[in-house]
């Protein structure tokens, strides 16, 4: 969520590009290194993420970078801008942090700078934050989004225990953009195909046999579909609201200023909505 008017701001951390690399039609990864990353964690939660800074077309600030003079001394357009990313790898030793950016064309902001950045530049962020890992002691683990959110699962599986169960679900456009994740827990990719972003996912959460046991659920994507997978899990499978980390990171015709700007209430008039439906 982007600081608040009045509002110290975070001191942003800065790491130059060393390398990118093209996964899938639809995703570009780039990694992020420097001095000043060694003394950043991003090992204790498998959703960690950042939320990088970009500079308004035609804006250039002052060095040294002061997120806070920045803030004082221009105009609000002129502010930095974020966009919140998914950390997919971190490596303390070498002090590098791997992203993972999806491209749709050049639209966006965010994609479109991933898609042509060169080793050498230099990248601000804020974070990283995070909340989520799979519990241990939950019996089995279900893991759903859309590419917003396989960053998160893929990193999640690739920590889990030896034997651990778990159900994966991902959607993406098509077999093109499946990843292979270093996990013994088997991934069901679901093509979308044109179809409307969340209906295969939805279908295919809804129609897994759950196992008996506790589930520790993970579940992030495209907001609408977020909302119906939230009823689902918490109205009708009744699964604990602390077992459960749900959240749209997207929302169909909003970009992530205007999304953001809204996440907090949304969620929170849909969690009522349906703490309301349990309890009728």
């Amino acid at each position: 969520m982007a600081d608040r008017p009045g509002r110290r701001p975070r001191t942003p951390h800065t790491a130059r590009v060393v390398r990118t690399e093209r996964l899938t039609p639809l995703m570009q990864r780039v990694v992020l290194a420097g001095e000043e990353l060694a003394g950043l964690s991003a090992d204790t939660c498998t959703d960690h993420y950042v939320k990088l800074l970009f500079a308004p077309g035609g804006v250039t600030y002052p060095e040294p970078f002061d997120l806070e003079r920045i803030r004082e001394e221009f105009p609000r357009e002129k502010w930095p801008v974020t966009r919140t990313y998914t950390v997919r790898h971190w490596d303390a030793e070498s002090r590098e942090m791997t992203l993972d950016f999806v491209i749709h064309g050049d639209a966006g902001l965010a994609g479109p700078w991933a898609k042509h950045v060169r080793p050498g530049e230099i990248v601000r962020f804020l974070g990283p934050g995070g909340a989520y890992a799979p519990d241990a002691d939950a019996d089995w683990h279900l893991l759903a989004g859309d590419e917003s959110a396989l960053p998160a699962i893929a990193r999640s599986l690739e920590a889990l225990p030896a034997g651990a169960r778990a159900f994966a679900f991902v959607e993406v456009e098509g077999p093109e953009e499946e990843q292979k994740i270093d996990s013994e827990v088997e991934v069901v990719w679901l093509h979308r195909a044109g179809r409307p972003v969340g209906q295969a996912l939805v279908e295919a959460v809804r129609a897994l046999e759950f196992p008996a046991g506790r589930v520790h659920a993970f579940v992030h994507g495209e907001a609408g579909c977020v909302k119906e997978l939230r009823r689902f899990l918490r109205v009708e499978r009744e699964i604990a609201r602390e077992d459960l980390s749900i959240s749209g990171y997207w929302r169909l015709g909003h970009n992530e200023d205007g999304w953001q700007a809204s996440k907090q209430e949304w969620n929170a008039r849909v969690e009522a909505e349906q703490e309301s439906a349990r309890a009728a």
